[in-house]
């Protein structure tokens, strides 16, 4: 926390942003926010892979997974940032088609990257002989960790901000970096922090919750969008970025509402027609597997497997 001159050579407190978010190894750039979503995807592993053989899978299944389920994840958030934005890339005097491939300048969309980061899961959950729900509920607190900390890339990219504030923990922006009509203005509402801090409470409730009352059948991760899109919508509604609106409000507000609504109905439905955890994790031994347990050691057939095996 910095203080800085206001108005009247008053002492303002506020957070300061990275003086820069790109350093360089040679000709190779290294930016702070490829480093936080490459951190967050590593906090998501270790913590998914730590709850998954809790539940009964095996080492390394979420690693495997995961080769799958990132690079999806990180197109699909992608696309929607600019379905989302499209005038921004390819309206009039937009920054074109080339820009819209340049993730590592920012944007990229949850709702995007969960939609198809879901659709590489269930192709390596497929080749793993996993079921796809048990794995989603193991990972959810990990993603809402890995969240929050993929999202101080936008600290170092100094975007993603709020609306004007003198609060002390109000977030400073360079002035080539603030919005048009926001010059005069030096500190913005932090939503970027907001957003962590409410994805490390869901995460903590998201374990709770499971431990209470042993949550199964997709419903971890279904309390966990819905969480994350409660606390979405609200902070949403703080940031003055360019974003299409819907009468009046961001279109990201409408679809918080609407996954809100589905991640509900599900855990409504599933809970009556699915109570309890599931009693197994895979469809299937995973390649090479075969004959071994989840902890990779063999199994040993015992006397009358033996005898039916040479009759």
């Amino acid at each position: 926390m910095h203080t800085g001159a206001g108005a009247g050579d008053s002492l303002q407190a506020f957070i300061p942003s990275p003086e820069q978010g790109v350093w360089y190894l040679g000709s190779v750039p290294i930016r702070g926010y490829a480093l936080s979503i490459l951190l967050g995807i590593l906090i998501a592993i270790y913590v998914g892979d730590r709850r998954w053989r809790a539940r009964g899978g095996a080492a390394g299944d979420v690693a495997d997974v995961a080769i799958w389920a990132v690079p999806f994840g990180v197109i699909g958030g992608r696309l929607y940032h600019v379905a989302t934005d499209w005038y921004t890339y390819f309206g009039e005097g937009g920054r074109g088609f080339v820009a819209a491939l340049r993730i590592w300048d920012g944007g990229l969309g949850i709702w995007g990257a969960v939609a198809l980061g879901a659709v590489g899961a269930w192709i390596g959950c497929r080749r793993r002989g996993i079921l796809l729900p048990p794995f989603g509920d193991a990972i959810a607190p990990g993603i809402a960790l890995a969240q929050a900390v993929g999202r101080f890339g936008n600290w170092f990219n100094q975007e993603l901000f709020g609306s004007p504030t003198t609060w002390p923990w109000g977030l400073e922006i360079s002035p080539p970096n603030r919005p048009a009509g926001y010059e005069q203005y030096a500190t913005f509402q932090p939503t970027f922090l907001y957003e962590a801090l409410w994805c490390v409470l869901v995460a903590i409730v998201l374990v709770w919750a499971d431990r209470r009352w042993a949550l199964g059948h997709g419903r971890v991760f279904a309390l966990y969008v819905l969480l994350y899109s409660v606390g979405r919508a609200g902070i949403e509604m703080l940031r003055i970025d360019g974003a299409n609106h819907i009468l009046g409000i961001r279109f990201n507000v409408f679809t918080s509402v609407v996954v809100v609504l589905g991640a509900l109905v599900y855990l409504v439905v599933s809970s009556r027609l699915r109570p309890g955890r599931e009693t197994g994790v895979r469809r299937s031994p995973p390649p090479g597997q075969e004959g071994r347990d989840d902890a990779g050691e063999v199994v040993e057939p015992d006397a009358e497997q033996a005898q039916e095996g040479v009759q």
